[in-house]
């Protein structure tokens, strides 16, 4: 059986290791007689697969204890709506959000937070079809802004910050980091509130995590759904609404191969030497072209074109022959995206390195 390597950019691979120890309790976890996703979220089983999840992501990121780590549902487009319902109350109304535009989802984000205050496109790259972040020294931010919104890495256009903005410390910096969570090292202290969807980088769709400073807990909009708002949620420990318990059992269960791999430092270095080797193959000749600024290239998520597109199907039909799948580019944007995240072992990329040799050389 050909060996299959999944590049899709979410819902994406998970480590076979975890999938494996997932199959092998899925019956009864741990000799309770239960499977998870029978347990009941308030039941001593279930609490310590949560206690566990949380004490992991502290220790994997060195999250500081003046900040919450919640688990919410949904995904990251639901919470572009769940945090100005928390945090526009910061400000007379209407407030003011500032957005840093750099690509798809950052527009998403700035299209949902107009629903609920006044919207300021800080900087913006469209003009050069989001290849690059804006430097810094150009960004128009408001005086008085609830917060700044960042989206650290785009997953569809393949930008990414090489940067942690320095800003006034009386705005909150939120950064979605959907898509590279958990990829490199950052100091999370340079944040008010770091956000992600677990889909991408962590586990299954259908959970959130939310890292939000505890001075940010309490500013929610007369509107925020109580489901939704943080100082409630932080209050009953993630537990207030019933939580998704069987995707943060997973997404436990990935924190703990994070830390057998050697944590964050040692999974930078690998994604450095994974996007290295895939970058290098596509910058060879002028047979595939990679658009976006060489400072600002995702090391997650890879957005890549052929020179000839007419060939794109006859591309993905070798590829999926070879077993590289899900390497159709965003609708959006057309073209190849190949999504590299954590679980992606440099023989995946390895495998699609020699497959892009061995097209062009055809």
């Amino acid at each position: 059986m050909t060996k299959i390597f999944n590049f899709s950019a979410g819902p994406a691979v998970l480590p076979r290791e975890v999938l494996q120890q997932a199959a092998d309790e899925m019956l009864d976890w741990h000799g309770s007689g239960m499977s998870v996703m029978e347990m009941s979220h308030r039941g001593p089983e279930f609490i310590s697969i949560h206690k566990q999840a949380v004490a992991d992501l502290r220790e994997l990121l060195a999250i500081p204890s003046n900040y919450k780590i919640l688990f919410q549902q949904g995904g990251g487009l639901g919470q572009n709506a769940v945090i100005p319902l928390n945090l526009a109350g910061r400000r007379p109304q209407p407030a003011t959000i500032d957005y840093i535009h750099t690509g798809s989802w950052s527009g998403k984000s700035i299209k949902e937070g107009a629903r609920y205050a006044r919207v300021n496109v800080a900087a913006s790259s469209e003009a050069n079809g989001f290849t690059s972040v804006p430097p810094q020294e150009s960004w128009k931010l408001s005086k008085d802004a609830a917060y700044l919104h960042i989206c650290t890495n785009e997953t569809i256009d393949g930008v990414e910050y090489d940067f942690a903005p320095a800003i006034d410390p009386d705005v909150p910096l939120v950064a979605d980091m959907s898509s590279h969570i958990l990829s490199r090292n950052i100091d999370v202290s340079k944040y008010g509130v770091i956000f992600a969807g677990a889909q991408k980088n962590i586990g299954p769709a259908g959970l959130t995590l939310v890292i939000v400073r505890d001075d940010l807990l309490d500013h929610a909009l007369p509107a925020c759904p109580s489901a939704f708002h943080w100082k409630t949620v932080a209050e009953h420990d993630s537990m207030f609404n019933t939580p998704p318990t069987y995707a943060i059992y997973i997404a436990g269960l990935v924190f703990a191969w994070l830390k057998k791999q050697g944590g964050i430092a040692a999974m930078e270095q690998r994604n450095i030497e994974k996007a290295r080797l895939l970058y290098q193959a596509l910058d060879a000749d002028d047979f595939y072209s990679n658009r976006v600024a060489p400072a600002y290239r995702s090391r997650m998520n890879v957005p890549f074109y052929l020179r000839d597109e007419s060939l794109n199907e006859k591309f993905l039909a070798g590829a999926k022959a070879r077993g590289l799948l899900q390497l159709k580019g965003h609708k959006s944007v057309g073209g190849m995206r190949a999504s590299i995240y954590n679980a992606m072992p440099i023989e995946g990329v390895q495998a699609l390195v020699d497959y892009l040799n061995e097209f062009a050389g055809r």
